[in-house]
């Protein structure tokens, strides 16, 4: 048995060992300060962070202890801009990072050991600490999405509320028009809103708390408008047409800078990709008629 061997075997054991004595120092050495803490919660920030049903009231105080709260609060906001996704809280994501790297781990660890050359071992390492960044890359993937649709629904949906409140409705009652014709995390963001108010909180507080919940400055930007629309009298009506005029042109420009970005796109592809072979392609005949002529 050679000395990689040895060394790819004793990784393997040790590996697992080691994450899984992590794991039981995060989420079971303190039981008993656990169960006499209960539940413990994350204080609110001025986003409207909340934290999610944990997993495990066991589990949950040992492992935010080790966690860092600037790393715990941008967690949170990932989820707040998700949406709070069904089964995505806090905690399970926090439990599922070890979990995840101790599986991957051990998969990648006992592939190494048939083989420890340099490449399958790189390519263990970078599957090792892939799998324990895999959760917020999905979380930060699913509300990146969610605010680009919310960005993209913007000005539509003011058009709906511009016209609505022209017609003689009430902004309250034009936003409920819009948010129930419409589909989509914004008409859901209009929705809680309207919830919001509905049992007791300010215009002020549930606008700030619908600015909080995402991170489009164009809808910050409008839910700023109508805080100052409300506090000052100003009339809804030309606050909604401006904001609607200008959303309908931002639109526009970003897909314009999107398109002229393309051919900045292709370039990569295109000389790595497609050009080699096109030169193989037209070339190889060429070059074999050259060599046949010479000989």
């Amino acid at each position: 048995m050679s000395v990689d061997t040895i060394i790819a075997m004793a990784a393997a054991i040790a590996v697992p060992t080691g994450i899984a004595a992590l794991i039981g120092l995060l989420f079971v050495g303190s039981g008993k300060t656990a169960l006499a803490s209960g539940v413990i919660a994350v204080q609110q920030s001025g986003f409207g962070f909340g934290v999610g049903r944990p997993t495990s009231r066991t589990a949950r105080p040992a492992a935010r202890s080790f966690v860092p709260k600037g790393y715990l609060g941008w967690i949170e906001r990932q989820i707040v801009l998700a949406g709070r996704p069904a089964g995505w809280s806090l905690d399970r994501i926090l439990i599922a990072k070890p979990l995840l790297t101790v599986l991957f781990g051990t998969i990648a660890v006992l592939w190494i050991a048939g083989d420890p050359i340099p490449v399958r071992i790189g390519l263990g390492v970078f599957v090792i600490v892939l799998s324990f960044f895999v959760p917020e890359l999905l979380i930060r993937s699913r509300a990146k999405e969610r605010q680009e649709q919310i960005q993209l629904a913007l000005p539509d949906t003011l058009d709906q509320m511009t016209i609505s409140v022209e017609a003689g409705l009430g902004f309250e009652s034009a936003m409920a028009k819009a948010a129930t014709n419409g589909t989509g995390p914004l008409a859901d963001e209009l929705i809680r809103t309207l919830q919001d108010m509905s049992i007791g909180r300010s215009r002020s507080d549930a606008y700030e708390s619908l600015s909080g919940r995402v991170s489009s400055i164009d809808l910050r930007r409008f839910t700023r408008a109508v805080i100052q629309a409300d506090r000052y009298g100003i009339a809804i009506a030309d606050i909604l047409r401006v904001q609607a005029g200008e959303m309908r042109l931002k639109r526009r420009q970003r897909a314009e800078e999107k398109a002229m970005a393309v051919p900045v796109k292709v370039i990569f592809p295109l000389v790595f990709c497609i050009l080699p072979v096109l030169f193989i392609v037209l070339l190889t005949p060429a070059i074999l008629n050259s060599l046949e002529a010479f000989r």
